[in-house]
């Protein structure tokens, strides 16, 4: 039996599809409000910030992916995302289950260096502190020894479906409603995203690779970096028509954020907008050399038919 808590976004979806198909016929999805990803899931409804629920949750399964969304607030950021992680460590230990933790990079450096499995954690911002965290806790468990555990981590999302992400606000979101899209600070920065689907099959190869754990892996990305005016441009040869876009400048985002709560939420995450930002996927192609990424104007096409932009 495998286990998925908080399986109902878009890297969870996309696990437990990929689970189904490749690895195992046991699969269980955990949430508030569990929904079937594939016919025959077992749903378990808990509350991970219940540690009965997570040690319920937890009973008779062999792996754990946690792939759980918070809102994107700080303060229920800093508060929730260590108790959840602690949580989930006791219940893993207590049912000698392995773990698989979905990361973000919120807490590295916002700086030019290249991105790697080693970069040092040092947030911006309070997201990034509880994820400094969140991963702190984990990393001492492993290091202890307490239980066998991997941390996989992905830069910002693109992608079809209910993918959530600044890239996929600001871009697809608004061509879908017919407007003009938009890009934060500026146009012509260098930037690392990773298409949903692959970062779920990734994981869910590296849950059941028995040599990945104790390790943390960046997840696969297309090997070409592009500047979000080289996205837009995609976009247009896709759509066989111009597109025309506007940069959000600094003085506009910090009007802005004082009367939009997620333009507020982002503000710790703009210093890594104005520059190169290459994140480094380099050890998990060496180790899964077969492993194919999706190349920008192949998932671009597909992000654009799923939302039946044309």
């Amino acid at each position: 039996m495998q286990v998925i808590l908080g399986a109902n976004g878009i890297i969870g979806e996309g696990l437990a599809k990929e689970l189904r198909t490749h690895y195992t016929r046991e699969l269980k999805l955990v949430g508030r409000h569990p929904k079937k990803v594939n016919s025959d899931d077992l749903l378990f409804t808990g509350d991970l910030l219940n540690p009965e629920a997570v040690n319920k949750a937890l009973k008779y399964c062999e792996i754990a992916y946690l792939t759980v969304g918070l809102p994107y607030d700080s303060e229920v950021w800093l508060r929730d995302w260590p108790i959840i992680m602690q949580h989930v460590i006791s219940g893993c230990k207590a049912n000698h289950c392995k773990l698989v933790y979905f990361d973000n990079t919120y807490a590295y450096p916002q700086d030019v260096e290249i991105q790697t499995e080693n970069t040092p954690l040092k947030p911006n911002g309070k997201k990034g502190k509880a994820k400094k965290m969140a991963a702190k806790l984990l990393l001492e468990a492993i290091n202890k020894k307490e239980i066998d555990a991997v941390i996989c981590r992905a830069p910002e999302f693109y992608g079809p479906g209910k993918t959530k992400s600044i890239t996929n606000t600001l871009l697809f979101e608004k061509l879908k409603a017919n407007k003009k899209p938009k890009v934060l600070l500026k146009d012509d920065v260098l930037r690392t995203l990773i298409y949903t689907p692959d970062a779920s099959k990734a994981m869910a190869l590296i849950g059941n690779t028995p040599d990945t754990y104790g390790q943390t892996w960046h997840l696969p990305c297309c090997e070409e970096r592009l500047t979000y005016k080289g996205i837009l441009e995609e976009i247009s040869k896709a759509l066989g028509r111009p597109i025309n876009y506007s940069v959000m400048h600094p003085f506009i985002l910090k009007i802005a954020s004082l009367f939009n709560t997620t333009i507020k939420e982002t503000q710790e995450l703009l210093p890594r907008y104005a520059i190169d930002n290459i994140f480094d996927s380099s050890k998990f192609k060496t180790r899964f050399p077969d492993f194919g990424t999706t190349s920008y104007p192949e998932g671009i096409r597909q992000v654009l038919d799923d939302s039946e932009i044309t």
